[in-house]
């Protein structure tokens, strides 16, 4: 194992960042990063450094041949049990299989973004007698489209979750990568980059204009139908915003993962059963309260409560971001 990898290595069972580490050191982040990545080497003051922080000998870092240091010679034992090994093959596989799942994650968050749209339109055109249905009529098949689109929707991710099942692992538990993968990971992120940066441009550019259409009727026309069809409108818009989101974010995720950045450090993973029982709480709880408002025969806010999910949307954003500042305080 050569030093970079060593430094790697040791970083990630002590739980740090890069920026972390450059801190002890008093070195910038991107000095850690090319060591990391095998383009530069520290000197040896800078080593002499790290076997103190690392509680290993300066032999164990320089050597090559030396794979695992003499524990007499430790301040303190790293780590008790060995981190599962993400081999090249494996990585590899891993990135094919999250190329491929975008779109199709993407589209299954699409279909879920715009189910609601022909319940709202039908119950729109119903109520103001432009087609010849009854409200219960239009309800029902409104809610029939709904379901079917989310069933199809469910079938989608529960498949491509299928296919990276064996690779859950990396979101949940530390692990080490075989010499290359690193660096093989951190160039496709890089080369990546400019097309995420550019998706997240698009999917925010649509959320924001989705609202247009609907301020636009409030100027010009005071009928029902007209703002429903820019409720409509607005879904659409914010799907395809959502769209954009989830392709890039699929990807970028997936290198994220491998290299233990972003939402997948390891003090994040520790975290990650908190944030997944708030997740599942909070919508269950803002779909029992659509149910609750939509159900009841003689309810009065039938034509009112697409308004729930927007919001709960909104809403979300709010207590994830409060979730990751919490947890950013706390490392």
């Amino acid at each position: 194992m050569i030093l970079a990898d060593k430094i790697m290595n040791l970083r990630k069972k002590a739980g740090w960042s890069q920026e972390e580490l450059a801190e002890q050191l008093n070195v910038t982040r991107q000095s850690v990063s090319k060591w990391e990545g095998a383009r530069a080497v520290p000197d040896m003051e800078k080593v002499v450094q790290m076997s103190r922080i690392f509680g290993v000998s300066t032999d164990y870092l320089l050597k090559d041949e030396i794979e695992e240091d003499n524990p007499e010679d430790n301040v303190q034992v790293i780590s008790e049990q060995p981190l599962r090994k993400v081999t090249m093959e494996e990585a590899s596989e891993y990135l094919e299989c999250s190329k491929k799942s975008a779109p199709k994650i993407a589209f299954a968050t699409f279909l879920c973004v715009i189910s609601p749209i022909t319940l709202l339109l039908l119950g729109g055109l119903s109520e103001t007698k432009i087609i010849k249905l009854t409200e219960n009529s239009a309800g029902g098949i409104g809610l029939c489209v709904l379901l079917l689109l989310v069933a199809s929707a469910t079938g989608i991710f529960i498949s491509c979750s299928a296919k990276v099942k064996c690779y859950d692992f990396l979101e949940k538990e530390p692990f080490e990568t075989e010499y290359g993968v690193t660096g093989m990971v951190k160039e496709k992120k890089n080369q990546y980059h400019p097309t995420y940066v550019r998706l997240n441009l698009i999917g925010t550019v649509f959320c924001i204009l989705a609202a247009v259409p609907l301020f636009a009727v409030m100027s010009i026309a005071d009928k029902d139908i007209f703002y429903i069809n820019a409720v409509c409108l607005l879904l659409l818009m914010v799907a395809c915003g959502c769209y954009a989101f989830a392709y890039g974010g699929t990807r970028n995720s997936a290198m994220e993962k491998l290299l233990e950045e972003g939402d997948y450090t390891r003090s994040r993973k520790a975290k990650k059963g908190l944030i997944s029982a708030v997740s599942v709480s909070y919508w269950l709880i803002v779909t029992a309260v659509f149910l609750a408002a939509i159900l009841p025969a003689k309810s009065s806010y039938k034509g009112s409560s697409w308004i729930i999910w927007p919001i709960a949307g909104v809403l979300y954003g709010a207590v994830a971001s409060i979730l990751n500042i919490s947890f950013k305080h706390n490392e």
